[in-house]
């Protein structure tokens, strides 16, 4: 029996465990004991922090893993493709993990290798800045975070110095970016990149909460863009990819489409999307499997993209309020069988600061995006 190193134990990673526990492969799980679904239904869990990679390295040369591989986890994929480099399993060079995770050194890679991406100003206090040489608006982030966490949209200096602070109360390296506001539609896009070679998987619109903390309400799949647009996507995502120096493994780029189709890209993850995008609306949309190609890919074996259903169209809500809370309760009534999957809780009075403190979700499946964009987030196009 194969044996495979999932490296995270919230529910992330449960459809990777799943999926690799229904292919007969042995999962070996490593997290922080907390309680997370994964310590319960991996067949051996590890209570050891996903940031000790040292340590995880010991124990996955102990086992004898056959892969090493996560979803969903910037911070993951960092032991992930550490553990492969030592262990010469397949993944991303530790080069690539750096400047993958890091979105400074992202946006210098980018900058070097003539991708389109907004400009950006790293920083550790607003003392860095020339204040008066920015062109407002900006976005205010962590260099070393995702899921919407420590965001900001300024029009003006006015509350610069604290959105830094926040921004690097949220990272791990304790430092900020300031970049200049890419306007269009955002979209995100998934690949899966075997030995170099890149495999467009889904284009996904991105529905969001706007300024100032751009925390994403839902999505759809495949995003309603034309032909042409959708290869000018491809094109662009593809040569980032190899600016990034990602060659095996799933990325999930987001990206943002102004209206004379100009296209400027905002991050790319090396790893599979979160937000249910790579673990269930891809597979809805396209039919392929995307959580067994990741573990076909850890486990040195070429990914498997026959669909094994048909096309469809896919979306995803997050509920925030009761507004989100009455739109599930009508499509419940309405079109019951459109809903694949739901985790509804209560909504109370705790505010909305990212994607990990919203009230929970529905995931829809139908035969026409007309069916499904009634109950849709509005877009929030900026």
């Amino acid at each position: 029996m194969k044996k495979l190193a999932i490296i995270g134990a919230s529910y992330l990673q449960q459809p990777l465990i799943e999926k690799a526990k229904s292919l007969g492969i042995e999962t070996h799980v490593f997290a922080w004991q907390c309680g997370d679904i994964g310590e319960k239904t991996a067949d051996v869990f590890y209570p050891i922090s996903i940031v000790e990679k040292e340590e995880i390295l010991a124990k996955c040369r102990e086992i004898g893993v056959d892969g090493v591989c996560s979803i969903a986890s910037d911070l993951a994929a960092i032991t992930v493709n550490y553990v492969a480099s030592e262990m010469g399993l397949i993944g991303n060079t530790m080069e690539c993990t750096a400047i993958s995770t890091n979105k400074h050194l992202m946006r210098e890679a980018f900058e070097k290798n003539g991708d389109p991406s907004p400009k950006s100003l790293l920083v550790e206090s607003i003392n860095d800045l020339n204040v008066e040489k920015l062109n407002f608006p900006v976005i205010v982030k962590p260099t070393d975070r995702s899921g919407s966490r420590g965001i900001t949209k300024l029009y003006s200096a006015d509350g610069l110095a604290e959105a830094i602070e926040n921004a690097k109360s949220q990272g791990f390296e304790k430092k900020a970016l300031v970049e200049e506001f890419a306007t269009g539609q955002e979209y995100s896009v998934e690949y899966v990149s075997y030995r170099g070679e890149h495999h467009f998987l889904a284009l996904t619109k991105k529905f969001t909460t706007g300024a100032p903390g751009f925390i994403e309400t839902g999505h759809l799949e495949p995003a309603p863009i034309s032909e042409q647009t959708l290869d000018a996507v491809k094109q662009v995502v593809s040569h980032a990819l190899d600016s990034l120096q990602i060659k095996n493994s799933a990325s999930h780029t987001e990206l943002k489409i102004a209206a004379d189709g100009t296209i400027r890209i905002i991050e790319i993850g090396g790893r599979m999307g979160g937000d249910c995008i790579g673990s269930n609306l891809v597979e809805l949309s396209t039919g392929i499997d995307f959580v067994k190609c990741v573990i076909d890919l850890a486990l040195g074996e070429k990914p498997d993209f026959t669909p094994i259903h048909g096309k469809g169209v896919a979306g995803i809500r997050y509920i925030f309020n009761e507004n989100d809370m009455d739109v599930y309760k009508k499509v419940k009534s309405e079109h019951p069988e459109m809903i694949v999957a739901e985790d509804i809780n209560e909504i109370t009075d705790s505010d909305v600061t990212d994607s990990a403190s919203r009230f929970g979700m529905f995931l829809m499946k139908a035969d026409s995006i007309d069916e499904l964009i009634e109950y849709l987030p509005d877009d929030m196009e900026e």
